[in-house]
């Protein structure tokens, strides 16, 4: 296997505009995209759909950090582009965000998956519901957890597929696919925050062995 995509090397984060760095992945040349634009950027989410369409390979899948609050706004900027398959909660006990106007209290984190292909193949079972202990950010305030992106990544990637994080922020994706034994290509606009992303990856130790995911149990109805 190449140890690249296109003029990028694998498991690296590069530092720049994603949207002028990804014109020069190759088409069909990722197995997952894995990120978390900000919210309220919808034209980000059309643009990550569109070009998602392009670079994964006709088996590849998205996942995709989405909210309550844009969450119509943000599936109808994608699904043009791709096909719709879950929508994955995260509840994180410990932690709650009040919704003032809305008088709602925001509890969990909620993940869409997007496919290129009407098999929706990925490689094992998950769970479509996680409860996850609330995280404490260090360096970077918008950190995903490491609990869920473990199992989506595990989920929906095999060991050595080639990982594509567009809005990489703290590095997490960049870390688990170091830990799983994934390779990763990560953009990230802000030089400092990508500079933190790096000293964690670097910081990540390899696990002494091989994670498995969580067997999930299921009632099959016949």
């Amino acid at each position: 296997m190449t140890n690249r995509i296109g003029p990028y090397e694998l498991n690296q984060i590069y530092t720049g505009d994603t949207k002028v760095l990804a014109e020069e992945i190759p088409d069909e040349s990722v197995d997952l995209i894995f990120t978390d634009p900000v919210y309220q950027n919808i034209g980000d989410y059309r643009w990550l759909a569109e070009t998602a369409a392009r670079v994964l390979k006709p088996s590849g899948n998205l996942l995709v950090y989405v909210t309550q609050e844009h969450l119509p706004h943000q599936i109808g900027a994608m699904t043009p582009f791709l096909l719709w398959g879950w929508l994955f909660g995260i509840q994180l006990f410990g932690r709650r965000a009040a919704m003032w106007q809305k008088k709602v209290q925001a509890c969990g984190q909620l993940i869409a998956w997007l496919a290129r292909s009407p098999q929706f193949a990925h490689p094992t079972w998950a769970a479509d519901f996680l409860g996850v202990q609330a995280r404490q950010s260090k360096g970077h305030s918008w950190r995903k957890g490491l609990e869920e992106t473990a199992h989506y990544l595990s989920a929906f990637s095999d060991s050595n597929d080639v990982i594509v994080d567009f809005f990489t922020g703290g590095g997490t994706v960049p870390a688990i696919c170091k830990m799983t034994h994934r390779n990763y290509v990560a953009f990230e606009i802000n030089p400092a925050t990508a500079d933190l992303a790096r000293e964690r990856v670097a910081r990540t130790q390899l696990p002494l062995f091989v994670l498995v995911p969580e067997q999930i149990e299921m009632e099959i109805a016949i």
